[in-house]
């Protein structure tokens, strides 16, 4: 079996068996395929697409690449939920305290991000003291005792996908839904989960532009779940503006807290609403409606926020300690008039200028910056009237760049946040 030709097959359009993938991805990571020739052949799935068989041994080979996880240890029903990654996405930090509070555990192994802003644990590393690596003993034990734990990928769990992510990264190879799916559910079947609410977003600062392209996704993700009998859920939300008020690591989790006061933005309320609802309907096996009571009453109650700071405390976290930076410039709209538009793509880019994403995984986050917007779409902004603030540690942007990103017009526009549920 040779590189070449398996590259050749796929750049003619052809299926590959699930021989030919192992050996591909097997050599990729021992070493013996080289970048340049696993590049070509990713350009190739890009262009060509992947079958539905393709993409479930795809996947199945990520998954024995490495170690997966045994959740029997814990008692009582597992959940867990991923997003697709969006700009201010921190439902994650909400989510997780109000499925435990209703009576379910989280065992989550989260990763850091590229680009924009960090991933669930660089938002988590904010927090002063927040440890994110825990043994395996440890890690159930936590799990048991309070109900969740949240930790850093493993380096030996689907280090595939590992190799395969910065790869694709680095040679504009993202764009590709067999290629999203199996980097996806890898990593969710590997780290044990059963019962899976996947966040799909749609829109300018998503992966996934189109809702076409966005119900392919799911569609694929939920049939991999099904050959693993595991059960799946995707909820297609929007995009195209950043979700909640702030977007950078340490504001983020400060917005988180307000969300478990019952504060919180009505966007990120409602996203974490319907995900939550979803998990728990899944999890306890009662119908959406008996679910979405119990969700709104751990919130309420105040049960939610109280799972949060033991879970915080017991990864040696301080709340009282969020890394924040103390330098902040207000930024005043130009003109006066509805906010029409936000453009959460060029406030990402903006959110990875300032040190609150990476450009290489090697970058170091810059955890206390980022924007926070003062308007919505829908809202009112008069001249000279604050539209957003942005903290600043070592790097500036400019004024025009954040004003550029708001569309202000005649007309009062809303979003619809939650496009479709599929199943």
């Amino acid at each position: 079996m040779e590189i070449i030709e398996i590259i050749t097959k796929k750049k003619d359009g052809q299926e590959l068996s699930y021989d030919e993938l192992k050996f591909v991805i097997d050599g990729y990571v021992n070493g013996n395929v080289k970048d340049y020739q696993m590049s070509a052949l990713l350009m190739a799935i890009v262009c060509n697409g992947m079958t539905e068989e393709e993409t479930i041994n795809l996947t199945k080979i990520m998954i024995a690449s490495g170690d997966t996880i045994n959740l029997e240890e814990i008692h009582g029903t597992v959940v867990d939920k991923h997003s697709t990654g969006g700009i201010g996405d921190k439902t994650t930090i909400i989510l997780v305290p109000i499925v435990v509070a209703c009576g379910l555990k989280v065992a989550k192994m989260s990763g850091r991000a590229l680009g924009y802003t960090g991933g669930t644990i660089d938002k988590l590393e904010s927090i002063d003291g927040y440890q994110t690596e825990l043994s395996k003993e440890d890690f159930i034990k936590q799990v048991n005792e309070i109900g969740c734990a949240v930790i850093s990928q493993s380096g030996t769990l689907v280090p595939a996908d590992k190799k395969l992510y910065a790869l694709r990264d680095a040679t504009g190879t993202t764009q590709s839904i067999p290629l999203i799916a199996s980097s996806i559910m890898s990593k969710k079947i590997a780290s044990g989960a059963s019962t899976i609410v996947i966040d799909v977003k749609v829109g300018n600062g998503a992966f996934m532009k189109t809702i076409e392209d966005a119900k392919a996704l799911a569609r694929t993700m939920i049939a991999i779940g099904e050959s693993y009998k595991r059960k799946v859920i995707c909820v297609l939300s929007n995009m195209e503006a950043p979700l909640g008020y702030a977007v950078g690591n340490g504001l983020e989790v400060r917005e988180c807290i307000d969300c478990l006061k019952g504060n919180g933005p009505k966007d990120v309320m409602e996203l974490v609403i319907t995900l939550a609802t979803y998990m728990v309907s899944m999890g306890k096996n009662i119908s959406i409606d008996e679910a979405k009571k119990e969700v709104e009453k751990v919130i309420e109650d105040g049960t939610a926020y109280e799972v949060f700071t033991k879970w915080i405390k017991a990864q040696h976290g301080d709340i009282e300690k969020i890394k924040i930076s103390e330098r902040c410039i207000s930024i005043k709209s130009k003109e006066s008039g509805f906010i029409e538009a936000i453009d959460a793509f060029k406030i990402g880019e903006l959110s990875e200028q300032l040190g609150a994403g990476r450009v290489v995984k090697e970058d170091n986050i810059e955890y206390g910056v980022g924007i926070v917007l003062s308007k919505k779409v829908g809202d009112f902004v008069l001249e000279n009237e604050e539209i957003a603030k942005v903290y600043i540690e070592n790097k500036d942007i400019k004024v025009d760049d954040v004003l550029d990103c708001f569309k202000i017009g005649e007309h009062a526009y809303s979003q619809k946040l939650i496009h479709e549920i599929i199943k």
